[in-house]
Order: structure tokens, then sequence, then C-alpha cells
């Protein structure tokens, strides 16, 4: 199975039209580490849905105080990927040497001059980011199966995100062992009956 194909169907009783965001945590950093939005689905109103594709396999891609932005890799668990200076300049390529941990992926800064950010996407939409890793030092990925969803603001695909507004969103979706399922929402409304919102998924088909 290479992805896993979710659906997000907006049940709520939202007159706001509000922005849903999904992120991931990185686990192999510290859990207060600031969060990338992964997704995030707009102007999907009341019984609409919205279909997407949750990849297993994740890429990764480095850029040099130079401004240079090297191809997005398909990294696998347990490998490691250095950027270094070639004859035709800075490069990240699969090393030689895997990570130090079978279950995480590392970018590793092998130039001797100028700090690089490591990034990861997923689907081609940037899912997690490094800055300022200096000569020596490495970037470490670690993705669980998990997704985390909720509505939030003045939000972009992309946006790194305080832990002020990942504080907002407190639903975690478990996607171990999941083909497809739809992503429901509900809650919300005008006026004193609104209610919070809330997620669940329906229509689970496992593989």
């Amino acid at each position: 199975m290479n992805a896993i194909k979710l659906n997000f169907i907006n049940r709520s009783n939202d007159m706001n039209n509000s922005n849903v965001v999904i992120f991931q945590q990185n686990v192999a950093e510290n859990f207060d580490e600031l969060a990338v939005a992964w997704k995030v689905i707009q102007n999907c109103g009341r019984l609409d849905n919205h279909p997407f594709l949750y990849s297993m396999n994740f890429q990764v891609s480095a850029s040099d105080s130079y401004g240079n932005y090297t191809p997005q890799l398909t990294a696998y668990d347990g490998q490691a990927f250095d950027m270094f200076k070639s004859t035709s300049g800075d490069i990240l390529q699969l090393s030689t040497t895997p990570a130090t941990s079978p279950y995480q992926v590392e970018v590793r800064n092998e130039l001797s001059l100028g700090a690089i950010n490591a990034s990861c996407f997923r689907d081609g939409k940037l899912l997690a980011v490094k800055t300022g890793l200096a000569p020596g030092q490495k970037a470490v990925f670690e993705f669980r199966p998990r997704i985390y969803i909720g509505v939030v603001s003045q939000v972009e695909e992309g946006d790194i995100m305080n832990s002020a507004i990942i504080s907002q969103v407190n639903t975690e979706i478990n996607l171990l062992g999941i083909t497809s399922a739809d992503i429901v929402m509900t809650g919300g409304g005008p006026g004193t009956s609104s209610t919070e919102f809330s997620f669940a998924l329906e229509n689970i088909n496992k593989g």
C-alpha cells in the first residue's frame, strides 16, 4: 500500500467558513517543536467533501546559505542523506552510513562552511523543517501514522505554526492499518447553541 485514501466531510453547523488544518509531529524532536501546516482545507461548505491522499513515503530536501534548493529525494526509515560540496556545487545524496535509528531519517550537513535547512515533504507539501543546521549537525525526522486535525484561522499550507495555534488542535487520528476512511467534522454553529468542533473516522477500510 503506497497511500491511504482519506475523505474529509463537513457535517458541521459552521457558518464562518472555517479553515481546517492537518499536520504531523516529528516525534524524533521535542514535542514542543513547531509544526508545519501540511494541509489546509478551505472553502469546504456544509456537506461538501474533500478527498486527499496520505502517502506512506515522504521526501527530504535541503537548502544552503546561497539560496539553493536540492531536489526532493524519497526517504525510507533508517536512511541518511548528506549535504556536501561536490565539483558541481552543494548537493544532497543518500549516505552509505545509515541513520542511527532504523525508524528515523537523517539529513546531515557535511559542508565545511554554511548552515543548511532540512525539509520533509509528503505528497508534495511541506511536512516538517529544521533550520540553521551548522556543519557537522543533522536533522532527525520520524513520523508515526498519525495526523492532527483542527479548526484554525489565518493559517496557510506550509506555514510554521506556533504553540498557541497548535494548542487549538486537540484531535489526533491514528491511521495505522487503515487503507481508506472518511474524516467527518461535526459541531460548530451560531450563537449560544454552538458546540466544539469534533472529528471522527467513519467508513474505515483496513488492509
